[in-house]
Protein backbone atom coordinates (compact mmCIF):
# COMPACT_ATOMS: atom_id res chain seq x y z
CA UNK A 1 0.00 0.00 0.00
CA UNK A 2 1.29 3.58 -0.96
CA UNK A 3 2.54 6.03 1.80
CA UNK A 4 0.37 9.03 2.22
CA UNK A 5 2.01 12.15 2.14
CA UNK A 6 2.18 14.06 5.61
CA UNK A 7 -0.39 16.45 4.00
CA UNK A 8 -3.15 14.03 3.51
CA UNK A 9 -2.83 12.65 6.69
CA UNK A 10 -2.53 15.49 8.58
CA UNK A 11 -5.87 16.40 6.49
CA UNK A 12 -7.81 13.66 7.59
CA UNK A 13 -7.59 15.04 11.26
CA UNK A 14 -11.52 16.19 11.27
CA UNK A 15 -12.42 13.04 9.70
CA UNK A 16 -10.44 10.77 12.16
CA UNK A 17 -8.76 11.22 15.63
CA UNK A 18 -6.39 8.78 15.28
CA UNK A 19 -4.81 10.52 12.06
CA UNK A 20 -3.84 13.48 14.36
CA UNK A 21 -1.72 10.98 16.15
CA UNK A 22 -0.17 9.89 12.85
CA UNK A 23 0.39 13.20 11.79
CA UNK A 24 2.02 14.11 15.32
CA UNK A 25 3.93 11.52 14.98
CA UNK A 26 5.61 12.26 11.82
CA UNK A 27 8.82 13.23 11.79
CA UNK A 28 8.77 14.94 8.42
CA UNK A 29 6.10 17.87 9.61
CA UNK A 30 9.01 19.56 11.24
CA UNK A 31 9.31 21.79 7.63
CA UNK A 32 12.61 21.79 5.91
CA UNK A 33 14.56 25.06 4.63
CA UNK A 34 14.50 24.41 0.96
CA UNK A 35 15.63 27.11 -1.51
CA UNK A 36 11.87 27.77 -2.64
CA UNK A 37 11.48 28.64 1.20
CA UNK A 38 10.77 31.81 2.08
CA UNK A 39 11.98 33.83 5.95
CA UNK A 40 10.27 35.89 7.88
CA UNK A 41 13.14 38.75 8.18
CA UNK A 42 13.88 39.34 11.78
CA UNK A 43 12.60 42.88 12.65
CA UNK A 44 14.91 45.59 13.72
CA UNK A 45 15.41 46.68 17.10
CA UNK A 46 16.45 50.26 18.10
CA UNK A 47 20.32 50.70 17.93
CA UNK A 48 20.76 52.75 21.04
CA UNK A 49 23.60 55.44 22.16
CA UNK A 50 26.32 52.87 22.97
CA UNK A 51 27.10 51.71 19.33
CA UNK A 52 30.53 52.16 18.18
CA UNK A 53 32.07 50.12 14.71
CA UNK A 54 35.18 48.62 14.51
CA UNK A 55 34.99 46.20 18.22
CA UNK A 56 37.83 43.49 17.75
CA UNK A 57 37.24 40.45 16.11
CA UNK A 58 36.57 37.90 19.05
CA UNK A 59 33.70 35.57 19.91
CA UNK A 60 34.38 35.33 23.08
CA UNK A 61 33.87 38.56 25.50
CA UNK A 62 32.67 36.08 29.04
CA UNK A 63 31.54 32.91 29.86
CA UNK A 64 28.23 31.70 30.98
CA UNK A 65 26.01 32.54 27.84
CA UNK A 66 26.17 31.16 24.50
CA UNK A 67 24.56 32.69 21.60
CA UNK A 68 24.60 30.97 18.21
CA UNK A 69 22.44 30.83 15.30
CA UNK A 70 22.50 30.59 11.19
CA UNK A 71 22.19 33.93 9.06
CA UNK A 72 20.21 33.58 6.46
CA UNK A 73 18.31 35.23 3.27
CA UNK A 74 14.59 36.29 3.42
CA UNK A 75 13.56 35.51 0.07
CA UNK A 76 15.67 31.80 0.07
CA UNK A 77 16.28 31.02 3.20
CA UNK A 78 19.81 29.85 2.04
CA UNK A 79 22.58 30.77 4.45
CA UNK A 80 24.33 33.80 3.91
CA UNK A 81 28.08 33.03 4.26
CA UNK A 82 30.71 35.45 6.30
CA UNK A 83 28.16 37.49 7.13
CA UNK A 84 29.38 40.37 9.79
CA UNK A 85 28.07 40.36 13.28
CA UNK A 86 28.55 43.36 15.43
CA UNK A 87 27.86 42.54 19.38
CA UNK A 88 27.80 44.88 22.27
CA UNK A 89 26.49 44.75 25.97
CA UNK A 90 26.53 45.74 29.05
CA UNK A 91 28.78 44.40 31.59
CA UNK A 92 27.95 42.74 34.54
CA UNK A 93 28.01 45.98 36.21
CA UNK A 94 25.50 47.48 34.21
CA UNK A 95 28.28 49.37 31.86
CA UNK A 96 29.26 49.57 28.13
CA UNK A 97 32.42 49.03 27.87
CA UNK A 98 34.63 48.05 25.06
CA UNK A 99 35.67 44.62 26.88
CA UNK A 100 31.99 44.08 25.85
CA UNK A 101 31.91 44.42 22.20
CA UNK A 102 33.05 42.04 19.67
CA UNK A 103 33.04 41.51 16.16
CA UNK A 104 32.05 38.11 14.71
CA UNK A 105 32.00 36.46 11.10
CA UNK A 106 29.06 33.73 10.24
CA UNK A 107 31.22 30.69 8.72
CA UNK A 108 30.89 29.00 5.24
CA UNK A 109 27.01 27.84 6.30
CA UNK A 110 26.06 30.84 7.98
CA UNK A 111 26.59 29.90 11.26
CA UNK A 112 27.88 31.69 14.22
CA UNK A 113 28.83 31.69 17.80
CA UNK A 114 29.33 33.74 20.84
CA UNK A 115 30.09 33.59 24.28
CA UNK A 116 29.46 36.54 26.97
CA UNK A 117 28.15 36.53 30.39
CA UNK A 118 24.03 37.00 30.74
CA UNK A 119 23.52 40.47 30.05
CA UNK A 120 22.41 42.09 32.99
CA UNK A 121 19.20 44.39 32.92
CA UNK A 122 19.68 48.32 33.63
CA UNK A 123 17.69 51.34 33.96
CA UNK A 124 14.43 49.83 32.99
CA UNK A 125 15.82 47.97 30.22
CA UNK A 126 15.68 43.88 30.08
CA UNK A 127 18.80 41.86 29.53
CA UNK A 128 19.72 42.01 26.18
CA UNK A 129 22.85 41.66 23.36
CA UNK A 130 22.69 44.46 20.65
CA UNK A 131 23.30 43.17 17.28
CA UNK A 132 24.30 44.76 13.91
CA UNK A 133 24.52 42.54 10.70
CA UNK A 134 25.95 43.28 7.30
CA UNK A 135 26.69 40.94 4.70
CA UNK A 136 27.43 42.24 0.26
CA UNK A 137 24.15 42.35 -0.99
CA UNK A 138 21.83 42.50 1.99
CA UNK A 139 20.06 45.74 3.93
CA UNK A 140 22.19 46.03 7.27
CA UNK A 141 20.33 44.96 10.11
CA UNK A 142 19.98 46.61 13.91
CA UNK A 143 18.20 44.10 16.07
CA UNK A 144 18.89 42.52 20.04
CA UNK A 145 18.52 39.49 21.48
CA UNK A 146 16.63 39.15 24.46
CA UNK A 147 17.82 36.06 26.89
CA UNK A 148 14.89 34.18 29.02
CA UNK A 149 16.10 34.76 32.56
CA UNK A 150 17.65 31.62 34.17
CA UNK A 151 19.18 30.19 30.94
CA UNK A 152 22.73 29.65 29.77
CA UNK A 153 22.37 29.79 25.73
CA UNK A 154 19.88 30.40 23.07
CA UNK A 155 19.68 30.06 19.50
CA UNK A 156 19.08 33.53 17.80
CA UNK A 157 18.61 33.14 13.93
CA UNK A 158 19.11 35.92 11.83
CA UNK A 159 17.24 36.79 8.44
CA UNK A 160 18.51 39.61 6.62
CA UNK A 161 16.34 41.38 3.34
CA UNK A 162 18.69 41.44 0.22
CA UNK A 163 19.27 45.17 -0.39
CA UNK A 164 17.14 47.16 -2.99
Amino acid sequence: MPRLKTWKVCALIWMLPLALLACASEPELTPAVTSSTVCASTPPDMLGPYYKPDAPRREEVGQGYVLRGVVRSSVDCASVPEAQIEIWMAGPDGEYADEYRATLFADEQGAYHFESHFPPPYAGRPSHHHLRLSAPGYQTLVTQHYPQEGTVEAVFDLVLVPAP
